[in-house]
């Protein structure tokens, strides 16, 4: 199911209800995690994110519930960890003149990560992209999550797609 969290702003991820240990087996949950994904519908499509591979066709489903994915001009990959950007083959798959938005240390890492030969367009701090009456900002995080982390500001909702960034809770006594 997506939601719109802002006028023409999806949510279009997956919840993995399975899950219950992640990121090395260091942080646990009992009621499993999303893989979030985030459409913005301008003048200029956007996605943020992707979804870990198995979720691939859920995420496909959900986009084509708001606009055919053909229509994707730019794909943000917030990192190269595969619960971000493990979709990523096959969203580039149906939307193959898509560029693919990377921080400065993405430019290395998604080559090293996924052997396919998109088109990346590096960021770096303070970038942005006009999307139409929107505009995409970015912020460099090495290091927050991952060493080639980007943050994204949607200016005019004021609306951060944080990577991993935030809500992160160690097993240590939590839900072990």
């Amino acid at each position: 199911m997506i939601t719109e969290i802002a006028n023409g702003v999806y949510w279009v991820g997956a919840v993995d209800w399975a899950l219950r240990r992640f990121h090395g087996h260091e942080l646990s949950t009992l009621h499993g995690s999303s893989y979030n994904a985030y459409l913005i519908v301008d003048n200029k499509v956007a996605l943020i994110d992707t979804v870990w591979g198995p979720f691939r066709d859920v995420l496909i489903e959900h986009i084509k519930e708001v606009i055919d994915p053909a229509k994707i001009d730019i794909v943000v990959a917030s990192h190269a960890e595969i619960d971000h950007s493990g979709a990523l083959p096959a969203i580039m798959a149906h939307c193959p003149n898509a560029q693919v938005v990377v921080s400065e240390r993405g430019m290395e890492s998604f080559p090293r990560h996924h052997r396919h030969p998109w088109p990346l367009h590096g960021v770096k701090t303070g970038d942005s992209i006009q999307l139409g009456k929107r505009t995409l900002s970015f912020v460099e995080a090495p290091m927050l999550h991952w060493p080639d982390n980007l943050l994204t500001h949607l200016s005019q909702e004021d609306i951060l797609f944080s990577s991993d960034a935030l809500g992160s809770v160690p097993s240590s006594g939590v839900n072990s």
